[in-house]
């Protein structure tokens, strides 16, 4: 998460994430290009040995987080699991950038890292480093020559960065219909154990921002305010949002004639995998005694006797389903490759992950015929209002009948 308020935060950065063997120069052109000794640099094979990220304003693109890697052709026991992880850098990130050494010419681990960039369709740049002792000839659109020593090519480097990067910048805003000065959105923030003092979460924060930015007028109140809140207005809410955990009892307050959805589900519209979340919300019905589901959270956090991961979603899934059910739990970066023994996949809302790491977890799942659905939408289902938690989204609410 961010440090303070005023940064943005990483999982709305473009994550630019250098790639390369060892002593291909990775790390000394990371440190030219962020213009701060971000990584260590030496002679010695496998300087860096886990990916370093740095969070910074890089010019010309903006708020970006900057991610080093361990040598693709590492080697040994240890090796192999600094490859692994490197490899799974690609699936957060937004533009690879591969460092080649230009007198050794591209490997075939160069090669290998290519084909994994175009298979997950990642926009990438080859840099042909060290030109000044060596000089490349015939580059094309994709490439480039850089010296990290003297700096030669650096400010080129950036501007391709920034070119292949402003496509891949998610713009989108945390609620979809635009809001206007006279509309009036009110937030349910339950504040409990779990919620730490003097902070809001993060989808809370940005969706204020949103209504803010629209110059829209913004309620926030807690769940026992609520319906003093509505009575008080003279002016109905264009729209009510609510923390997912207490979708049911705010359904019960809320009219049905004001619009009602959850932070969670707003943000999954936001990563991009609200239709297949509406999907695999159904498949909860569809579970069998001795089914094992996977509940994973983008996210770590010291986890509280009334975690909504751990015991909450677990007891309101046993008690919708009445089977006897098994559940597994990873949080932060995990997520298994193999997701074959599960029934079905719960995550959160992803709020600390970006675009491409979300999407690139409901692929998997998708491509491995298991269903996958979020937070917000499992509780929607569960208490009876998917249909009307759409009503913002239309051509989604549309597929669906409850």
């Amino acid at each position: 998460m961010a440090n303070n308020l005023n940064e943005t935060p990483n999982a709305n950065r473009l994550h630019i994430a250098f790639f390369g063997k060892r002593n291909a120069g990775k790390s000394s052109v990371v440190n030219a290009v962020t213009g701060q000794n971000l990584s260590i640099v030496s002679d010695v094979l496998g300087t860096t040995t886990d990916p370093v990220s740095k969070a910074m304003e890089l010019l010309p693109i903006g708020a970006v987080l900057i991610i080093d890697t361990p040598g693709i052709d590492d080697s040994g026991t240890i090796g192999k699991l600094r490859v692994q992880k490197t490899k799974q850098i690609l699936n957060k990130t937004d533009v690879a950038v591969l460092i080649v050494d230009s007198a050794a010419g591209r490997s075939a681990c160069d090669e290998e890292l290519i084909a994994l960039f175009k298979a997950k369709e990642l926009p990438y740049i080859v840099v042909y480093n060290k030109s000044d002792l060596n000089c490349v000839q015939q580059l094309a659109d994709y490439e480039i020559s850089v010296s990290a020593k003297t700096g030669e090519g650096i400010n080129a480097l950036k501007e391709k960065i920034a070119f292949f990067g402003k496509a891949e910048k998610n713009t989108n805003c945390i609620i979809p219909n635009k809001l206007s000065k006279e509309n009036i959105v009110v937030l349910v923030t339950p504040i409990d154990g779990s919620a730490p003092r003097g902070r809001m979460i993060l989808p809370q924060v940005q969706t204020i921002r949103d209504i803010l930015d629209a110059s829209a007028v913004c309620i926030t109140v807690q769940p026992e305010q609520l319906t003093f809140v509505l009575d008080s207005l003279k002016t109905k809410p264009t729209l009510v949002i609510t923390d997912s955990q207490v979708f049911g009892k705010v359904k019960a307050i809320v009219p049905d004639d004001i619009p009602l959805t959850s932070f969670s589900i707003l943000m999954a519209n936001y990563k991009g995998i609200l239709k297949t979340a509406v999907q695999g919300a159904a498949s909860i019905d569809r579970l069998k005694n001795g089914d094992i589901v996977l509940i994973s959270e983008g996210c770590t956090h010291h986890r509280q006797c009334e975690d909504i991961g751990t015991v909450k979603l677990p007891n309101w899934l046993k008690k919708q389903t009445d089977k006897t059910l098994q559940f597994e739990f990873t949080s932060g970066g995990e997520f298994p490759e193999d997701l074959s023994k599960y029934a079905l996949v719960i995550h959160c809302g992803g709020c600390m992950l970006n675009e491409k790491e979300m999407l690139h977890r409901q692929k998997s799942a998708e491509g491995q015929g298991i269903p996958f659905t979020n937070y917000g939408t499992a509780i929607a289902y569960m208490n009876g209002i998917l249909r009307r938690s759409l009503e913002i989204f239309p051509e989604i609410q549309s597929e669906i009948s409850e």
